[in-house]
């Protein structure tokens, strides 16, 4: 392929990470690989290769490997190939990229064929799948890197224990049109997918140019277990206390301290504005 570039997250030397460079780079035909060392690391080197004319960027680890590529790629009409090698690969999952089966996954991209999907934004920084405000990205915030490592999604489960423990400060939403809502917490949505298998967004589209949002009036550890238990059954919209709309902008507020993560990394604090920008991302999938 012409110019093609692979981004690799971990760049870590352990015989795991070695030998799968190593499997990228016999299946891609020497393909250039960039490798990351650190957090913002991929989206320099995506920047980088923007200006440097590349036309396909390939991104190999997980969702937040992924947001800073398309953070990287901004507005560019660059094609952008996933490899999903990292802890949590909801996108991949969304589009139908093969888990668990790097040739497959190479396959997709070697057939090339692009979709044009919505490029969400948070304030100043893009994202794919996934918003979220106070608990999940607490959740994202208190869960340790070697937690992560050693306990792979489970880590994040034990996190959400001790985070809805306490009692939240309060969100206001407010979306286009300028109707209010309060809750306790929110996900807002491109795809259909959170955390996996999930799906959250019933009726969430990735070419629809609109946000989906998921209002949550309540966190005890109750309420926590009531709402995935829910989710897990696909019946949570019809819950009293969870309200589920669409809407092209949503500015988020709250008096107190809350956190917000895009596509599993934590990107600040509120107030944000989200919105859909009129440029599309394009994406190579199955």
């Amino acid at each position: 392929m012409n110019k093609t570039i692979t981004i690799l997250n971990p760049a870590a030397r352990s015989d795991k990470a070695i030998k799968l460079r190593e499997r990228i780079h016999a299946l891609s035909g020497g393909v250039p690989m960039h490798l990351t060392s650190e957090a913002g690391d991929a989206r320099q080197i995506a920047a980088q290769a923007v200006r440097d004319g590349v036309e396909v960027i390939i991104a190999a680890g997980g969702d937040g490997t992924l947001n800073e590529v398309i953070n990287g790629i901004g507005h560019a009409p660059v094609r952008l190939g996933i490899l999903p090698v990292g802890t949590m690969n909801v996108f991949a999952t969304e589009i139908g990229i093969p888990l668990g089966n790097l040739e497959a996954a190479w396959k997709v991209i070697e057939q090339g064929k692009v979709i044009s999907v919505d490029l969400p934004r948070a304030n100043d920084t893009h994202f794919i799948q996934l918003a979220g405000v106070g608990l999940d990205a607490e959740v994202v915030r208190k869960t340790t890197a070697d937690s992560k490592r050693a306990l792979g999604p489970l880590s994040y489960l034990l996190t959400l224990v001790q985070v809805a423990a306490h009692k939240p400060p309060h969100i206001l939403l407010e979306a286009e049109g300028g109707r209010l809502r309060k809750g306790s917490f929110a996900l807002i949505g491109n795809g259909r997918l959170y955390g996996g298998p999930f799906p959250v967004f019933k009726r969430a589209n990735l070419q629809d140019g609109l946000l989906d949002v998921l209002v949550f009036e309540n966190q005890s550890h109750w309420d926590v277990v009531r709402y995935f238990q829910a989710i897990a059954f696909g019946t949570h919209p019809e819950l009293p206390d969870v309200e589920y709309f669409q809407t092209s902008s949503l500015k988020v507020t709250s008096s107190g301290d809350v956190p917000v993560e895009l596509d599993g990394e934590i990107a600040g604090m509120l107030p944000c504005v989200f919105s859909i920008e009129s440029q599309k991302l394009l994406v190579i999938a199955p």
